[in-house]
């Protein structure tokens, strides 16, 4: 049986201004408009604009970089990305903190990158976030979750629906609500 305890919470404890999001209002509130107008927006499929956009706005993207329709980036300023890596429709990465996509990564249909969660167990309901780190070769399958502080070693893979709540290791394939390693990952040349 779960027991509660009634708190009631005194909102102006509530102060997460530790947190700087890299870039000042005028900067966020135009990123904004370009995430609305150029990545969520389904009717625009040119991905070297939306590379080009990333870059415009302080994010590190290699070469042979594909960004499918719909995608949701909260901060370009606090993105790495490597070369050849795929970004599928409606992925979302909410990169309150640096997230680093290295080389020939994929990240599925309607993933999500959190970096960002709340403590919980205190009052104030703090922010607490964590980097992600997905490493050359990692899979990112349609509908998962990464959650802070996460990283997918190398060609490990988050199987579609699965939330990664502790890192992956390499070439090992998980799965599950937390994912659970199944089975190794092998290649074929």
């Amino acid at each position: 049986m779960i027991t509660t305890t009634k708190h009631t919470t005194d909102l102006s404890k509530y102060n997460n201004d530790w947190y700087k999001p890299g870039a000042g209002s005028i900067k966020r509130l135009l990123w904004y408009f370009v995430n609305v107008l150029f990545f969520l927006n389904p009717l625009n499929p040119v991905s070297s604009l939306k590379v080009w956009l990333l870059r415009l706005f302080g994010a590190k993207v290699g070469k042979g970089v594909v960004i499918k329709s719909s995608v949701n980036i909260k901060y370009p300023w606090l993105l790495t990305i490597a070369d050849h890596v795929w970004i599928g429709e409606e992925v979302w990465i909410d990169n309150l903190v640096q997230v680093k996509l290295l080389s020939h990564v994929t990240i599925s249909q309607g993933a999500m990158l959190l970096t960002g969660s709340h403590n919980y167990k205190i009052t104030t309901f703090d922010l607490v976030v964590g980097e992600i780190v997905l490493e050359e070769g990692a899979w990112i399958g349609a509908k998962a979750l990464v959650c802070p502080s996460v990283t997918c070693k190398s060609h490990s893979v988050l199987a579609a629906g699965s939330v990664a709540t502790a890192d992956l290791e390499p070439y090992i394939v998980y799965q599950g609500n937390p994912a659970t390693p199944k089975r190794e990952r092998q290649i074929e040349e």
